[in-house]
């Protein structure tokens, strides 16, 4: 596979397919085909709009267990390191995942096997688990990371999700996982989707029941052409839920996912309405259906019906809340740059330069409509478009395009991103998120700013806005030199924006933003600002008193301290001390960067009950960090956690319940 615009615009058209999928399909999870039949009749788009689509279990596991590549490298991978990467993502007992019970959902299942040394594959086989527990759909809707890394490869797709899938599953639902794999890497280089069938059925043994069924499922689309509804009550008959065991086999959703690619034709539309339509596990179907899709037609052939309510936005649901705030275009990069690493090719000159930034602090618009959940606000609400577009680029061959009708005398538009969410950012509270600020005190924004307009002098003003106290907080402001097209002064360049966010106590910074002022002393016609390399330069200096910070209320089993995310036990505030307290394993709660590189960090701990008390640093998940704190038996020291915490140094040290202490660590 040739790594250039083409592959690009397949690779996003899969990220983004996916998406479309999920939230296409998830407000009527678990709808039977008649009563969406009754409900809604033909569907045509979207079930329900969301202002935010929150996290998502088919959204999180590949985000998610990608990262065995970037953490473990992209050679000689192994199914012990998957399984250390699911349990390093995933919070206990939250988030993340269905939580059903041991014996009841695989996902956790296989979490409490592998906490408690059960290794890969035996963690998710029939053997332990049973055969119902084993052939869940997880190992289908979580590969989909595999198949766009190995775009024309189904081979090596396959084998990364065989591994994955075994952690959590075995038999169908493992070879459901490489087929899905498969099909989307041969969507890249397929011309049908016979074709892309075809390919994924080769790698699975051709006598196993997936493969026999898809075959048979084929067969039966094939004579019922352009009936997708016979075909549905066939598999209804045949292969429904009433013949086999478990909340959601795989074998019922895989015959729905392999109905509509046939009678869907290679249309993007039919093939995810008509698996909508069909009912069962709507969003995990719809999902992986939409990867397949979206590779196989291309983000820029994606109808817009489905594309204009996406923001670019990537709501996640990690054990780390640095993680859970992501874009869909951050994801593709990310794909793109472990592809290159996992088959050895040079990237071009500006896509190696976008790989050397940090991840996830660089806004970049380099896919098809990529806007990286930018957006926009002025002063009477008048509409502002915001659009990705090739007409102008800093670098590479894309940028951002803002374009403002017309504005009053001392009046504005605000151009901005969101640094932290809170629970009214959405509609409901699916699968727990929880979030840290992605922006903190100390950092530097940088962006490439091109303005035009055809009269006045433009300035433009930075700003923050603080979580805690809701307020506005407004930086220097700058001149825009414009170019005006009436007087021939067009000026092609790019100017660099910059500025630090001030050192501050007690703030929690939930939006970044420009904004963009008329004249105090006319009224301003049409104008034009192109954005581009937006970066976040990291520089944390701040301090947080936790009784400043309030408690993120999302219902009433979910509520989390602003700003925080936890592992396990119990995180709240009492008489303004962040109280962590756990019993049969430590409670933990996490805040700040997993990047931040040689820093200082010093806290006030107050031991209460208990022989462990310490606070951790280099956090990278919940497998991996140092720590610093007290243990019994008079003891300060110094350990290091992979998976379970050793000791690294110890000295004798009197500590004492109740008394309070400043731990400092650099």
């Amino acid at each position: 596979m040739k790594y250039d615009e083409h592959f690009r615009n397949k690779l996003y058209g899969g990220v983004i397919g996916k998406y479309i999928g999920v939230m296409h399909g998830a407000e009527i999870e678990s709808w039977t085909y008649e009563q969406i039949k009754d409900v809604f009749g033909e569907i045509k788009q979207y079930p329900v709009r969301f202002n935010n689509f929150c996290s998502d279990d088919d959204l999180n596991g590949p985000l998610f267990y990608m990262r065995v590549l970037q953490d473990f490298g992209t050679s000689n991978i192994s199914e012990r390191q998957m399984g250390h990467t699911l349990l390093n993502y995933v919070g206990e007992r939250h988030g993340f995942f269905w939580w059903g019970g041991y014996g009841t959902s695989t996902e956790e299942t296989a979490y409490w096997n592998l906490l408690n040394g059960i290794e890969p594959p035996l963690s998710g086989s029939i053997e332990q688990n049973g055969k119902i527990t084993a052939e869940q759909i997880g190992g289908q809707i979580f590969s989909d990371c595999w198949g766009l890394l190995c775009p024309g490869d189904p081979a090596r797709a396959a084998h990364f999700a065989k591994m994955m899938s075994s952690v959590s599953h075995d038999g169908n639902g493992i070879y459901g996982g490489q087929f899905v794999a498969a099909a989307i890497a041969s969507a890249f280089t397929s011309e049908n989707v016979e074709q892309i069938i075809e390919s994924a059925l080769s790698v699975i043994p051709a006598d196993c029941e997936y493969a026999l069924m898809v075959r048979d499922v084929v067969t039966q689309s094939k004579k019922n052409e352009g009936d997708f509804r016979k075909t549905f009550h066939f598999v209804k008959e045949k292969y429904g839920y009433q013949n086999y065991g478990g909340v959601c086999h795989i074998i019922p959703n895989a015959a729905v996912m392999v109905l509509s690619l046939i009678h869907g034709a290679g249309d993007f539309s039919d093939t995810l309405n008509i698996c909508n339509m069909c009912g069962w596990d709507t969003d995990c179907n719809v999902g992986n259906i939409g990867t397949i899709m979206g590779v196989f037609t291309g983000a820029e052939k994606i109808p817009s019906q489905w594309t204009e309510s996406l923001s670019d936005f990537l709501c996640a649901s990690s054990v780390l809340g640095c993680l859970n705030i992501q874009t869909l275009s951050q994801q593709a990069l990310q794909l793109m740059k472990l592809s290159h690493n996992l088959y050895g090719v040079e990237p071009e000159p500006y896509f190696a330069e976008l790989f050397a930034k940090t991840e996830g602090k660089h806004f970049h618009f380099e896919f098809p409509g990529a806007l990286h959940a930018i957006r926009v606000r002025a002063s009477r609400n008048q509409k502002v478009l915001l659009t990705n577009t090739k007409e102008e680029a800093a670098g590479g061959e894309r940028s951002l395009k803002v374009i403002a009708p017309y504005l009053h005398k001392g009046e504005s538009v605000q151009v901005y991103f969101k640094s932290y969410y809170v629970p009214q950012d959405f509609q409901d509270s699916r699968y727990d998120p929880d979030f840290s600020p992605i922006v903190y005190p100390g950092d530097k924004i940088t962006v490439m700013i091109k303005a035009s307009n055809s009269s006045q002098q433009m300035t433009v003003c930075p700003f923050i806005r603080d979580r805690i106290t809701g307020q506005y907080i407004k930086l220097e402001k700058a001149a825009l030199h414009l170019s005006d097209p009436l007087q021939n002064t067009q000026n092609d360049k790019f100017q660099k924006l910059e500025f630090q966010i001030p050192t501050y106590e007690d703030i929690l910074i939930e939006e970044i933003g420009w904004e963009f002022y008329a004249p105090i002393d006319n009224n301003m016609g049409p104008f034009t600002v192109f954005l581009d390399d937006v970066e976040i330069i990291q520089n944390p200096n701040y301090m947080i008193h936790f009784d400043k910070l309030p408690m993120e209320r999302w219902n009433v089993l979910h509520t989390c301290v602003a700003g925080l995310t936890w592992l396990r036990g119990k995180v709240e505030l009492e008489d303004g001390w962040l109280a962590v307290s756990g019993c049969s394993a430590p409670a933990e709660a996490y805040t700040g960067e997993i990047h931040w590189k040689n820093y200082r960090f010093q806290s006030i701990i107050r031991p209460g009950k208990g022989d462990t008390h310490r606070i951790l640093f280099r956090v990278q998940g919940a497998m991996r960090c140092y720590a610093a704190g007290f243990m019994k038996d008079n003891r300060l020291v110094l350990w290091k956690k992979e998976k379970d915490y050793r000791v690294l140094c110890q000295c004798p040290f009197t500590w004492e319940s109740n008394k309070e202490y400043k731990l400092t660590v650099e």
